[in-house]
């Protein structure tokens, strides 16, 4: 019966300063993502100069035993915010979860379109962002089928609407550019040479969602694959393939290359839209 009046008795006698206080709030970042914003807040943005609408296509694929089959998908959505952000008149729409490809029983993760509909798709969306009233669509890929669709796209929109003062254009040095550089930078500090689910891959993906389970880091260690062969080299016929998905050595995968990687994508992607816009000074 005493028990209920002692603690209280204790709780009112406890000092001030040793009181649980919940913290304060953190400045929230702008809202830039379409897809998490109402209609008004989108109106209002467009009003404010938010008129350039990034499109980023993801994808749905195997990536070897250690990565998760959304990669492209999951990846796109931190890039393409972070490059609206730092632009700072851009919205971010929804990431486009698949990419030209072709499904595989034998590695069943991967869900691909025909090139026709992953254009037609892209156009259509562009077409639905300058209805909206985006004045500049960004059209973009994590994945390196379909890049040749997203210029050719960009280029027939751009000349349908200049005279509208609206325009599409293609980003590729998110992709291409990125890429190549850091393979460079990997050769140059003698890291293995890879490509699909090897060390870029990985890495982006630990530093990104190593802790949202993107990534089944303990199989890291043992993530070997079949070696990287010259363009238009065939495969030996007398090595037996180890077909897990990976091609080339991404054992030496880190969170730390993944963050060069990333920063490298986000600040290639901004240079190079600033310099599209800045060569039509209507946007």
């Amino acid at each position: 019966m005493k028990t209920l009046p002692l603690i209280l008795a204790l709780a009112l006698a406890t000092p001030a300063a040793a009181v649980q206080k919940e913290p304060a709030p953190s400045a929230k970042a702008p809202l830039v993502e379409f897809e998490m914003m109402t209609w008004p807040e989108v109106k209002k943005a467009i009003e404010s100069g938010k008129t350039t609408a990034l499109v980023y296509n993801g994808g749905t694929e195997q990536r070897g035993p250690q990565n998760v089959n959304g990669g492209h998908t999951l990846m796109g959505r931190d890039t393409v915010r972070a490059i609206a952000l730092k632009l700072g008149n851009a919205i971010a729409a929804p990431v486009l979860p698949f990419s030209p490809n072709r499904a595989s029983a034998e590695l069943p993760g991967t869900i691909g379109l025909s090139t026709a509909a992953f254009a037609m798709i892209n156009e259509e969306v562009a077409e639905q962002l300058l209805i909206s009233g985006f004045k500049t669509v960004i059209l973009m890929g994590d994945h390196g089928g379909g890049q040749a669709e997203l210029k050719s796209v960009a280029e027939k929109l751009d000349l349908k609407h200049a005279a509208e003062g609206k325009h599409v254009y293609y980003c590729d040095e998110v992709y291409a550019k990125a890429n190549a550089d850091f393979d460079e930078w990997l050769k140059a500090n003698n890291y293995p040479v890879s490509q699909h689910a090897g060390i870029p891959d990985t890495s982006e993906m630990l530093y990104l969602g190593g802790d949202k389970g993107w990534v089944r880091k303990e199989l890291v260690a043992s993530a070997l694959g079949d070696p990287v062969l010259p363009r238009g080299q065939a495969p030996d016929p007398n090595v037996k393939r180890i077909n897990n998905g990976i091609s080339g050595d991404g054992r030496k995968s880190s969170a730390e290359l993944g963050k060069r990687l990333f920063e490298m994508k986000v600040d290639y992607a901004v240079a190079q839209i600033r310099k599209l816009m800045g060569a039509n000074p209507a946007n």
